[in-house]
């Protein structure tokens, strides 16, 4: 289904009585437009490492980083490259911030030392945990002889001097939770949630295309569920704190990590104690490691009594969680909200819940205060100009920094033109926002709506099939010189969507398939294909 406003028209670069072919004229108009289209407003300042060269630069030889290649695909391209090059492609290739760093300056900070913790990368999880440990063990050999005289990595900004409150993951500032709101109906099999926090006193705004950090807390019954199987009183003292406390706020009680289960090695015995040393090291004989979270593994490894500290210090941190932004400080300064996905899922008799999407759609009550940061966003912004012309692809919580940039939009009333792309699962249960976006179409501030949705028929729709189905229109607007972002799932969706961005190419100007890629290719270099994955 379509909804669209009028839009005005941007004249070709390639006029028509140029000595061209029509689909060469296409194709040309398309091109150049990447050159001439930044120049209207690039996303964001490109960074610079302490050895001068920039984020864009270095990256031109890391043909990893993409977070669709698997680990092991990426490791192969990077095969031969300097440890710190190999270090990123271990990464999750998001540039999520969650660590305090980017991929490659993460990487970095490894190699020369100034960085001593090798867990991390939340989005990569253990894989990458045990690919970056295993990596390690060359920097004694290699990396720290490399690099004597050479340049210090870069850090994160809170490393090389106090940072702001509110503005890294060290200096978090103390922010107001004022509610939340269901957003599907009826008898969808989702619980996605419009979350708002008040940010007046912590003094900090964003951009839209930023990220919000949140420090949550573990679930009070999954904490006294571990106590209970490790045999621990909620008030052991550790520090200056209970157990009790420290679980619920520092500890990952999420997938268990390889030093949990040489844990178990060292306190079992026979058969189980065999068991617990392959799974340290990355096997899976009982075929069920994917299932185990901390509590699975006690109840796996049970009964068992560990050391309380030895036990803590076996866990991963509990790691911030960063949510697209999808508001505007433009349009209302003082606020930010965010769009929750509810996660939980059966596991066993068991019900699992995602750790910060529990706590703000479950446990967090208006008026509480806690602590946040805006993390800055890695290339991923409205273009300067506001006759630049979008392309949003944002199927499910995907829609979140696009609601933010049509806010924004509508309060710079530009007139570039707008076009999303939305999807999920039923029209009548699950979209999004509808009040909102027959707004925009009626005000203009969106000029075209596509909607996708995958279980209202067959066969299932998804957005990148209504991207295939107006691939005429499509091009014309990437033709006139519009930016393309995508925002969800990095593994499937982006990837789907990016390929069938290439088919139309393809299509429409008469190109191959290495053609059109390198096209997409440029548009990706020069600033107008921008993705927010995860």
């Amino acid at each position: 289904m379509t909804f669209q406003a009028s839009m005005p028209a941007i004249t070709p670069l390639i006029p028509e009585n140029a000595p061209f072919s029509p689909e060469q004229r296409a194709w040309l108009n398309g091109f150049f437009a990447g050159f001439i289209a930044p120049q209207a407003g690039v996303a964001q300042p490109i960074s610079t490492d302490a050895a001068g060269m920039s984020a864009a630069e270095d990256d031109d030889d890391a043909p990893w980083h993409d977070p669709a290649i698997p680990l092991d695909e990426r490791m192969g391209l990077a095969a031969g490259k300097p440890l710190a090059r190999r270090m990123m492609a271990a990464m999750a290739q998001q540039d999520c911030g969650q660590c305090g760093y980017n991929c490659q300056d993460y990487s970095k900070a490894i190699v020369v030392g100034d960085e001593a913790r090798l867990n991390l990368c939340v989005p990569g999880g253990k894989e990458t945990a045990r690919k970056v440990k295993e990596l390690a063990v060359e920097i004694g050999d290699e990396a720290k002889p490399a690099a004597e005289g050479a340049p210090a990595a870069a850090k994160p900004a809170e490393s090389k001097e106090p940072a702001r409150p509110g503005y890294a993951r060290a200096a978090p500032a103390e922010v107001t939770f004022l509610g939340r709101r269901r957003l599907n109906k009826g008898e969808s099999e989702k619980a996605t949630y419009h979350i708002d926090f008040d940010l007046r006193e912590a003094g900090i705004d964003y951009v839209v295309g930023d990220s919000f950090g949140l420090f949550p807390h573990n679930t009070p019954d999954l904490v006294d569920a571990v106590l209970e199987a490790i045999h621990v009183p909620h008030d052991f003292p550790m520090g200056d704190r209970s157990i009790a406390a420290v679980l619920a706020t520092e500890c990952s009680l999420g997938m268990a990590p390889d030093a949990l289960f040489e844990l178990m090695s060292y306190i079992t015995g026979g058969e189980r104690r065999a068991k617990a040393k392959a799974m340290s090291k990355g096997e899976d004989p009982d075929g069920d490691v994917a299932t185990l979270d901390v509590l699975a593994v006690l109840e796996k490894f049970g009964p068992v009594r560990p050391d309380p500290e030895a036990f803590v210090e076996a866990l991963d941190p509990l790691q911030p969680r960063l949510y697209s932004i999808s508001s505007s400080h433009n349009a209302t300064p003082g606020a930010v909200s965010l769009t929750v996905d509810h996660v939980r899922y059966q596991v066993g008799a068991r019900t699992r819940r995602g750790v910060a999407s529990s706590w703000l759609a479950e446990r967090l009550e208006p008026g509480t205060k806690i602590k946040a940061y805006v993390q800055r966003a890695h290339n991923f912004a409205l273009p300067a100009s506001t006759e630049v012309p979008i392309i949003m692809v944002g199927p499910g919580t995907g829609v979140a920094p696009f609601r933010a940039f049509l806010h924004d939009r509508r309060a710079a009333k530009a007139k570039g033109g707008a076009w999303l792309f939305f999807g999920h699962q039923r029209r009548a249960a699950d979209f999004f926002y509808e009040d909102e976006m027959e707004g925009f179409l009626g005000d203009g501030t969106l000029s075209k709506l596509s909607l996708a949705w995958s279980r209202d028929g067959a066969p299932k729709t998804y957005v990148q099939d209504k991207m295939r189905e107006e691939g005429d229109e499509l091009w014309s607007w990437i033709e006139r010189g519009a930016h393309f972002y995508i925002c969800g799932d990095a593994k499937r969706m982006a990837s789907d969507v990016e390929r069938t961005l290439c088919e139309v190419v393809s299509r429409k100007t008469g190109q191959d398939e290495a053609s059109a890629k390198s096209f997409v290719a440029s548009m990706k270099k020069n600033g107008r294909y921008q993705a927010d994955v995860y």
